[in-house]
């Protein structure tokens, strides 16, 4: 029954390295780690139906409280059964605060010590959101793993400005952890992870660690990182950033990436990704391959009878040409979104279950070398 699975137990099977493989279980399912999450921003990942994506291997997707708390709104979502019988998602969600959603996307944001006084970028419309207004929002959708509001600054802010900000986000991480834990029903079957920020400053990354550890969460994430700076920034700072948290927590980074992204991320110790790169890229006629990513509107493929990949079993590979996706993309018809996208989680999937198994057979720094002989030797 479900009251006998455990509220939240990460276990870490095998490691390598500073890599980690393990499994992290919840009520409603056992998400695998190396996770990637797909990002289902508005109750659907898009050009895909829910069942496809959990086929392709997706354990957890991301659901959107920023977006989800305008348009349809999370009280009614939670009138018509909550997020996971509105969607038709049976297994666990993770949702994001909306407070980077509420910094990069809203107009005439005033930002106080109480939270964020945002204009809506749909209508205008004027609304307040506060760790305890995230709170309520991620609860009325009924999430799995909630997030702490936090805020996200550029990485180029002056020092004293990120100070600052991570030192508001402690402070706000600490009234998250009173929110969730008022949520009594929802807080027994749910967790909560805390944000680590400090841009790619050493010192308040381990400042913004030890405030955290010190109010405790469930899992934590590594925020402001895939926001500007570079894959050569960000891995420095993954250097130092995950092992500065609790061993015995998963450990997220939030909004990456690339494949040669989450290769490197998992190097360093990160079990956690989400992204709306495969989606987006599936839309744009993009595809991510073993042997690198692909543009299908190139002319090169209009008469290539080939798969997609040769090396990947999923049903666009198995069924459609490289010539046809081609066509399907070039013409704009729905079809070729659908069919590039399906692909690309596909192929995430598969690339988180391969290093899934190469930490566990102990040989993932030969996978990350030949993985990265293969993918990047084609842009």
């Amino acid at each position: 029954m479900a009251s006998e699975k455990p509220r939240f137990a990460f276990t870490i099977k095998a490691t390598d390295g500073a890599a980690r493989t393990g499994e992290i279980a919840m009520r409603r399912g056992t998400i695998r780690t190396p996770a990637f999450m797909p990002v289902g921003t508005a109750a659907t990942v898009k050009a895909m139906k829910p069942e496809s994506v959990r086929a392709l291997g997706a354990d957890i997707i991301l659901g959107n409280t920023y977006h989800l708390m305008l348009r349809p709104g999370a009280e009614r979502v939670a009138r018509l059964g909550g997020l996971h019988k509105f969607m038709n998602w049976k297994r666990p969600i993770l949702t994001d605060s909306g407070g980077y959603q509420v910094m990069s996307l809203s107009d005439l944001r005033k930002l106080t010590e109480t939270g964020v006084e945002f204009k809506s970028h749909l209508d205008g419309s004027r609304h307040m959101l506060s760790p305890e207004r995230s709170m309520e929002i991620q609860r009325l959708l009924g999430s799995d793993i909630v997030m702490a509001f936090d805020e996200c600054p550029r990485a180029d802010r002056p020092r004293d400005e990120i100070a600052a900000s991570m030192e508001l986000s402690m402070r706000w991480a600490k009234r998250s952890r009173d929110g969730f834990d008022s949520g009594r029903e929802h807080a027994e079957r749910s967790a909560l992870f805390g944000i680590q920020q400090g841009a790619l400053d050493k010192d308040l990354r381990q400042h913004s660690a030890q405030a955290l550890t010190e109010i405790g969460f469930d899992g934590y994430a590594i925020g402001g990182l895939a926001v500007g700076e570079g894959q050569e920034a960000m891995f420095a700072t993954l250097d130092y950033a995950p092992a500065m948290l609790p061993h015995d927590a998963p450990r997220y980074l939030m909004g990456v990436g690339k494949p040669d992204d989450l290769v490197g991320a998992v190097e360093r110790g990160v079990d956690m990704f989400d992204c709306v790169l495969p989606t987006r890229s599936g839309r744009n006629g993009q595809a991510f391959t073993w042997s690198g990513a692909v543009n299908l509107r190139n002319a090169v493929h209009a008469e290539d009878t080939g798969p997609l990949d040769e090396r990947c079993p999923c049903p666009t590979c198995t069924s459609y040409s490289r010539a046809y996706l081609n066509h399907l993309v070039k013409s704009g018809e729905i079809l070729g979104a659908m069919l590039v996208t399906e692909h690309n989680l596909s192929f995430y999937q598969q690339l988180m279950q391969a290093m899934r198994d190469a930490i566990a057979e102990s040989r993932f720094a030969a996978f990350a070398s030949q993985f990265r002989q293969d993918y990047l030797k084609q842009t």
